[in-house]
């Protein structure tokens, strides 16, 4: 038999406790068997009539319920409507058991409660949380393009108020235990020692009051707002949601009908509406495309970078060569995670400005929106400024942060490398220079490598590891857990120009230039490109980069793969007359005041004017096509030289590195939906363009064969 997930116990005579533990699992799912058995139990105490409350709790200590077992979704994609509504009645009857028993029920919440567990713990009487940072409560489920199926929509809304339920459901971000209680939804918060104490006092004044008797009667009926009310939150919340998600991700919509609709009829009602409302949901694209994104971050999770059992070493103090945006920024994430760091820089004016981002940055304080005197006196002693190398002499990793130019970073690595310890990693930040060129001259190769951080490094999750010719296991097992702890994703690319993202990234910006330059209006181009799906257009990605960068990271491209990067004059152009990007108010746009909105300049017309082509009409399809196909092209191309050791890293590198649309699934994911068959056909009316637009040998076997990107 296999071991049990849910053990029954009593913390006194007539209280029941249910504790979900998982055998072997580092947190608790929702998989069928779990339920099963939490059938099975609730079967057994609905029949006692000695019992005064049960309280469910998690038997991992810091996670309560991390939601629904996904596999189990992805099992069920393409099933018919009907059997999706059933599925969700099953589960939202069973856990509606839990507000229909004889006696109180309570939850005791420590760790993360989300999805699943969240409305099991919704369907509870009461709940009790600890005050521990690990604990919070959501119902993300429009993340995976759904909205909650087991009685989330109906019984949040009677609980925190439809205004507080339309927030969170839609916009699917967790709540902090104190924020649960002010809205009504714990009834208590507490230490995590003092939890199940804190469960049990609930339990006995629920027995004096019986008011859980009364809510239970008051939250099985309509909601009580008016006709204006709710006529007005659903406008409001509706045009909010429609310039948020720009109608490319249908749930939040979707779950705000739901839930208006349900306000006026009774909760058994309205989960009737929402099970039909999630089968309509459930299987689309957009949610079999999001649950993909979501595997792709767990697999991450999961990945040590390497094939070989090598550990990772300690990395208990690290330096940052570079007292830049990017300096400052990498040196920010590591003092934020409490990690001594010492942070280098030639010049002090730039030392002391990079210094000054740092502590800005982790003193943050997101409720005061400024500065926190009280973080800045926690974080400031880890901070060790310096002009000196010899103050980098006791950090377990250097990461070298200067300017992206090969010769200027050797001559670094050459004055730095016998100042470190024996078993110190020298890592690089560099975003397209090969490693193999960067190691040339070191006396450890095998303990360099690069780590690449994504500007800017506060919001950008993604991390590349970049393996050089000799670089160890031990070295990137490192860099790789050293990225994580951090909070960071990272991916192990091996080495070549650009890596993976910027190779990636290249021909697409190339590309935009190229239908500048064939008459396509910028405003045009820009439209398209955040039409499919992209935070920002191209030419404004140009100018957030800086052109000066572009152009130095198109150089590297340009000498690495000459016959598909094409050379103009765009950018050297702009340049010439002052125009870097942001940086320098002017760039493809124009910037007043130093804001981040781009405006048309007419004097970039003046300068461009002279560079177009002969030109002839461009369809929205035709942008689309040229912007976005090079980038599959070049990723087959990554596969064949083995860059990356998965497709799946090729997907999650773009999306957390420059925002390719998640709900598209991942570049090759988007691939695999169009088929390589279509995408040659696609590529027809491009192919004079040269070998950028002209199938791969890897393309044309998958069409002749009916490959995909994704094998089973």
């Amino acid at each position: 038999m296999p071991e049990s997930a849910i053990r029954l116990s009593f913390v006194e005579n007539d209280v029941a406790v249910l504790s979900i533990d998982l055998p072997g699992k580092g947190a608790n799912v929702l998989s069928t068997a779990v339920l099963e058995e939490l059938s099975a139990h609730l079967d057994v105490l609905e029949k006692r009539t000695d019992l005064a409350g049960l309280v469910i709790r998690s038997g991992k200590p810091g996670t309560f319920l991390a939601g629904a077992d996904l596999r189990e979704f992805v099992a069920s994609l393409g099933a018919p409507k009907d059997r999706i509504a059933a599925m969700c009645q099953r589960g939202r009857k069973l856990f509606q058991r839990l507000s229909q028993t004889p006696f109180v029920t309570v939850a005791a919440i420590d760790g993360v409660c989300l999805g699943g567990g969240a409305e099991l713990a919704l369907w509870c009487d009461r709940r009790v949380m600890s005050d521990s940072h690990k604990t919070q409560f959501g119902l993300p489920e429009v993340k995976l393009g759904l909205f909650p199926g087991w009685g989330g929509t109906a019984r949040l809304p009677r609980i925190a108020g439809l205004g507080n339920a339309v927030e969170i459901i839609t916009g699917g971000e967790s709540i902090t235990p104190d924020a649960a209680r002010t809205l009504g939804i714990a009834d208590d918060v507490a230490a995590p020692e003092k939890l199940d104490a804190a469960a049990l006092a609930v339990v006995r004044d629920e027995q004096k009051s019986r008011q859980f008797l009364a809510d239970r009667q008051r939250w099985s009926g309509p909601i009580a707002i008016s006709e204006t009310e709710l006529a007005f939150l659903g406008a409001t919340a509706s045009g909010y949601i429609q310039q948020q998600t720009k109608g490319q991700y249908p749930a939040p919509l979707a779950a705000l009908n739901v839930l208006v609709e349900g306000a006026t009829q009774t909760a058994e009602a309205a989960c009737e509406a929402e099970a039909a409302g999630m089968a309509e949901l459930f299987g689309s694209p957009v949610n079999a495309a999001l649950l993909n994104v979501f595997f792709l971050g767990d697999r991450n999770k999961k990945d040590t970078g390497i094939a070989t059992d090598a550990q990772p070493r300690p990395v208990k103090r690290v330096g940052v060569i570079g007292a830049g945006i990017m300096g400052s920024g990498i040196a920010a994430a590591f003092v934020r995670r409490e990690i001594p760091t010492a942070i280098a820089d030639a010049a002090p004016e730039a030392l002391a400005r990079g210094t000054k981002l740092v502590l800005e940055e982790v003193s943050y304080n997101k409720h005061l929106k400024g500065v926190d005197v009280e973080r800045t006196l926690k974080f400031a002693p880890l901070v060790n400024a310096t002009t000196s190398d010899d103050e980098l002499a006791a950090a377990d990793v250097v990461i070298e942060a200067v300017v992206e130019n090969a010769s200027v970073k050797r001559q670094v690595f050459g004055r730095i490398e016998a100042k470190l310890k024996s078993d110190a990693i020298l890592a690089t930040n560099t975003s397209t220079i090969p490693i193999a060129k960067l190691a040339e001259g070191l006396k450890r190769p095998e303990q360099f490598c690069g780590i690449h951080f994504f500007n800017p490094v506060r919001k950008m999750p993604l991390v590349e590891v970049i393996r050089g010719p000799k670089t160890s296991d031990e070295t990137v097992a490192t860099a790789v857990a050293l990225a994580k702890q951090i909070g960071k994703s990272p991916i192990v690319v091996n080495d070549g120009p650009g890596f993976l993202v910027n190779r990636l990234l290249l021909p697409y910006m190339n590309e935009a230039v190229e239908l500048l330059l064939d008459g396509a209006k910028v405003e045009h181009i820009e439209r398209a490109a955040k039409a499919f799906g992209m935070p920002m257009g191209p030419f404004t990605l140009f100018d957030v980069v800086g052109l000066d960068t572009a152009v130095n990271a198109g150089l590297v491209m340009h000498e690495a793969f000459p016959d598909r990067t094409v050379v103009s004059a765009v950018l050297p152009t702009l340049i010439k007359a002052g125009r870097h990007g942001q940086k320098s108010l002017s760039g493809f746009f124009r910037y007043k005041h130093h804001s981040s909105k781009g405006e048309h300049d007419p004097e970039f017309d003046r300068l461009i004017g002279p560079l177009l082509r002969e030109t002839k009409p461009l369809s929205r399809d035709d942008l689309t096509n040229r912007l976005f196909l090079p980038m599959v092209l070049e990723a087959t191309r990554v596969l064949e030289e083995h860059i990356v050791r998965d497709v799946r890293d090729v997907d999650l590198g773009l999306i957390y590195g420059i925002g390719f649309p998640p709900f598209k699934g991942g570049l090759l994911y988007w691939a695999d939906t169009l088929g390589a068959a279509k995408i040659v056909e696609m590529l027809k009316p491009y192919e004079a363009l040269g070998t950028r637009m002209q199938p791969t040998t890897m393309l044309l076997e998958m069409a002749r064969t009916g490959g995909k990107f994704y094998r089973p």
